[in-house]
C-alpha cells in the first residue's frame, strides 16, 4: 500500500487532471462563472453606489431621485437573489456530475487493474478513495470554483474603482496587501503540509475500518479485540492530534486575515476622515472607501478558505489521479491486437481445444524470491491435472499463471499452440473458468449470480446449468427459488450451496479450461463428495487443473504433479506415485493418518456424549 508524502510540492497539473472531467459540463462551468461574475460585479460596486446616493440625493438635496434609485436597488437585488439561487443549483449539479465521472472512472481502472495491485493495495485503502476522497475533490473543484471566482472577481473590480476613485486614498487602504500575501504564503505552506499529514492517517484508519469488518470472524476467534480496540485508539490519536494542529493553524489563519482588513478599514477611515474635514473629498467617498475597505477583505477570508481546502484536498486529489494512472502490468500484447484487427469487429473466436503447454516457467511476485523454478509441463486437451504439494509449494501460482492473472518471469505458457500473450487477454479469459476454496458470490439472486458465467443467458440455459452442477436440487428447495438472495458475498448460503452455484457459473460460461483452486478443503466430507460429483459431471470433456488440499478428491486425476518449494519432485498418475514410495506418498499418507485421527476423535465425543 503506497504511502503519502507529506513533503511532496503542491502540484498543478494533478488537479489539470482532475479537471478534464468537468469538460462534459462546460456549459454549465461557463453559466457558474458568468453568473458569479456578475453578482462580483455588483458586490464590487455597491459601496460606490452607496457613497453616490448619499453625495447626490442626501448631501445634494435631490429627493426627487430616491424613487428611481429605490426601484434601481430593488431590481437588483431581485437578479442578485436569481443569479444566486440559479448559481447554487447550477454548482450541486456540477459537483454531483463530476462526483459521478471521477467514481465511475475509478471503477473502471479498477475493474483493469491486475491481481498484483490488489496484491499490494489493501481494500480500505481503495475505498478511501472512491469514497471520501472524491466525494471531497468534487466539493472543491464545484464550489471552490464558485467562491474563487467570485473572491478574485470583487478584489479585482472593487480594488480597480478605488484606485479609478481616488488614487491615493486607495494605496492606503490597500497598504495591508503586502503583508496580507506574506502570511498566506508562509501560513499556506504549513497548512498544506498538516493536511498530507491528516489525509494520510484517515488513509491508514479507513484501511483498518476495513481490515476489522472483513476479519470480524478471525477478530473474535481469536478473543483479539482488546488489542485491535488499542490499535485502532492509537491511529484514531494520531489522526485526532494532526488534525487539531491543522485545525489550530487555520483557525489563526483566518483571524489574521479578517484583523488585517480591519487593519485597512482604519487606515481608510483615519486618511479619508482627515481628507473629508479638510474638503479634499465628499463624505460619500469617504463611505463608499469605508465600506470598500470593509467588504475587500471579506472574499480575501473566502480565498483563504478556499486555498485552505485546496490544500487539504491535494492529497486525496493524488491519490485518485494515482489511481486514474495507475496501468496494468498484464495486457494485450501488439501480436494479441493484430489478431483482433484481422479477425474483424463483432468475428466470433474459435474454441479453444485447453491444451497447456508450460515451457521453462520461472516465476516471482514483484521483487521477491523465485517461486516457481524452470517449470515444465504439458497439459493434453480435456485432461485432469492436479497440483500437491504443502503450502507455499507454488500450486496456486502455477494455476493463476495458466489463467494469466501474472506473466512467467521468465519462459512461456502455450495454449493451443500458440505463446498466450498472443492471445486476447478478454478472449482468453472468457474461455477460462475458476472455482475458488472460497467462492465469492455477488449481492444478489441466485440466478443473477448463475448467469454472470454468460451474461446474453436465457432463464432456461441457467437453470440448465445448475441441473449439471447438481445445484437445482438445493435452489429450488428455497422459498423463491432461483429468485432467493444470496446475501453479501453469499452469506446466506453454505459453502458447499456456494461451491455448487460456483460451478454452475462456470458451466455455463462453457469455458475450455477450468481451474479448481481447493475447492473441496473448506466443507465437510458428505459435502466434498457432492462436489466432486458436480465438478466431475459439469466438467467432463474440459482442461481442468486442480489444486489440491485434499488428496483424496485427485486420486482418478490424468496426472498428479507434486510440487516442493517451487519445484517438480514427482509426477504421475495416483497409482504410479505410491507405487514410488516418495514424496507424493508421504504427503498421502500423513494426510490420511490425520483424517483417521480426527474420525477417532469425532467417535470418542460421540460416545462420551451418548453416554451423558
Amino acid at each position: 500500500m503506497e504511502e503519502i508524502d507529506t513533503k511532496k510540492p503542491f502540484k498543478f497539473e494533478t488537479w489539470r487532471k482532475l479537471l478534464r472531467f468537468a469538460a462534459a459540463h462546460k456549459g454549465r462551468f461557463i453559466l457558474v462563472i458568468g453568473m458569479m461574475m456578475l453578482v462580483a460585479a455588483y458586490d464590487a460596486a455597491s459601496p460606490f453606489i452607496t457613497g453616490w446616493v448619499l453625495d447626490v440625493i442626501v448631501v445634494g438635496g435631490r429627493m426627487e431621485a430616491l424613487p428611481a434609485f429605490i426601484a434601481f436597488w430593488a431590481a437588483a437585488m431581485t437578479l442578485q437573489a436569481a443569479m444566486i439561487r440559479l448559481f447554487i443549483g447550477e454548482s450541486g449539479k456540477l459537483e454531483m456530475g463530476m462526483n459521478r465521472a471521477i467514481r465511475q472512472a475509478c471503477f473502471e481502472r479498477l475493474q483493469r487493474l491486475d491481481l498484483a495491485y490488489y496484491d499490494r493495495s489493501s481494500a480500505g485503502w481503495i475505498l478511501a478513495r472512491v469514497t471520501s476522497d472524491i466525494g471531497r475533490l468534487a466539493d472543491v473543484v464545484a464550489w471552490g470554483l464558485v467562491d474563487a471566482t467570485w473572491g478574485f472577481s470583487v478584489m479585482a473590480g472593487m480594488g480597480a474603482l478605488m484606485f479609478l476613485r481616488h488614487p491615493g486614498l486607495a494605496a492606503v487602504t490597500l497598504a495591508v496587501l503586502p503583508p496580507l500575501v506574506a502570511l498566506s504564503v508562509v501560513v499556506e505552506k504549513k497548512l498544506f503540509a498538516r493536511s498530507r499529514e491528516v489525509r494520510a492517517l484517515n488513509s491508514k484508519l479507513t484501511a483498518a475500518y476495513g481490515e476489522d469488518i472483513r476479519g470480524a470472524r478471525a477478530v473474535k476467534v481469536l478473543g483479539a479485540e482488546r488489542g485491535r480496540g488499542r490499535d485502532f485508539r492509537g491511529k484514531s490519536e494520531a489522526m485526532r492530534l494532526a488534525s487539531t494542529r491543522h485545525l489550530v493553524l487555520s483557525a489563526f489563519y483566518l483571524p489574521a486575515v479578517i484583523a488585517l482588513g480591519y487593519v485597512g478599514t482604519a487606515l481608510s477611515l483615519w486618511k479619508g476622515g482627515s481628507a473629508a474635514i479638510d474638503g479634499a473629498i465628499t463624505y460619500g467617498t469617504l463611505v463608499a472607501f469605508v465600506f470598500a475597505a470593509l467588504q475587500f477583505f471579506d472574499p480575501a477570508t473566502d480565498l483563504a478558505r478556499v486555498l485552505a481546502d485546496v490544500q487539504y484536498a491535494q492529497a486525496s486529489a493524488e491519490r485518485v489521479v494515482g489511481l486514474l494512472d495507475e496501468k496494468a502490468e498484464i495486457v494485450d500484447t501488439p501480436a494479441a491486437l493484430e489478431r483482433l484487427r484481422s479477425a474483424g469487429p463483432g468475428a466470433r473466436a474459435p474454441r479453444l481445444s485447453g491444451r497447456i503447454v508450460y515451457e521453462n516457467v520461472s516465476f516471482r511476485y514483484g521483487d521477491g524470491p523465485v517461486v516457481l523454478h524452470d517449470f515444465s509441463l504439458e497439459v493434453p486437451a480435456g485432461a485432469t491435472v492436479a497440483f500437491v504439494g504443502e503450502t507455499g509449494s507454488g500450486k496456486s501460482t502455477t494455476v493463476n499463471l495458466a489463467c494469466r492473472f501474472y506473466e512467467p518471469t521468465s519462459g512461456r505458457i502455450l495454449i493451443d499452440g500458440t505463446d498466450y500473450r498472443e492471445l486476447p487477454l478478454a478472449w482468453l479469459r472468457g474461455k477460462l473458468g475458476y472455482v475458488l476454496q472460497q467462492p465469492y458470490l455477488f449481492t444478489g439472486t441466485i440466478r443473477e449470480n448463475i448467469r454472470y458465467g454468460r451474461l446474453d443467458a436465457t432463464d432456461a440455459e441457467v437453470e440448465e446449468a445448475a441441473r449439471l452442477a447438481r445445484a437445482h436440487e438445493f435452489i429450488v428447495g428455497f422459498e423463491k427459488g432461483y429468485e432467493s438472495p444470496v446475501g453479501e458475498g453469499g452469506a446466506l448460503l453454505s459453502t458447499g450451496q456456494k461451491q455448487l452455484v460456483s460451478i454452475a457459473r462456470a458451466v455455463l460460461a462453457d469455458p475450455a479450461i477450468v481451474v479448481l483452486d481447493e475447492a473441496t478443503s473448506s466443507v465437510d466430507a458428505e459435502t466434498e463428495k457432492l462436489v466432486q460429483e458436480a465438478a466431475k459431471v459439469a466438467l467432463a470433456g474440459r482442461t481442468t487443473l486442480v489444486v489440491a488440499h485434499r488428496l483424496s478428491t485427485i486420486v482418478h486425476a490424468d496426472l498428479i504433479v507434486a510440487l516442493r518449494d517451487g519445484r517438480v519432485v514427482e509426477r504421475g498418475t495416483h497409482r504410479e506415485l505410491l507405487a514410488r514410495r516418495g514424496y507424493y506418498r508421504r504427503l498421502y499418507e500423513a494426510q490420511f493418518m490425520e483424517e483417521k485421527e480426527e474420525e477417532a476423535l469425532v467417535g470418542a465425543r460421540g460416545e462420551g456424549v451418548a453416554a451423558v
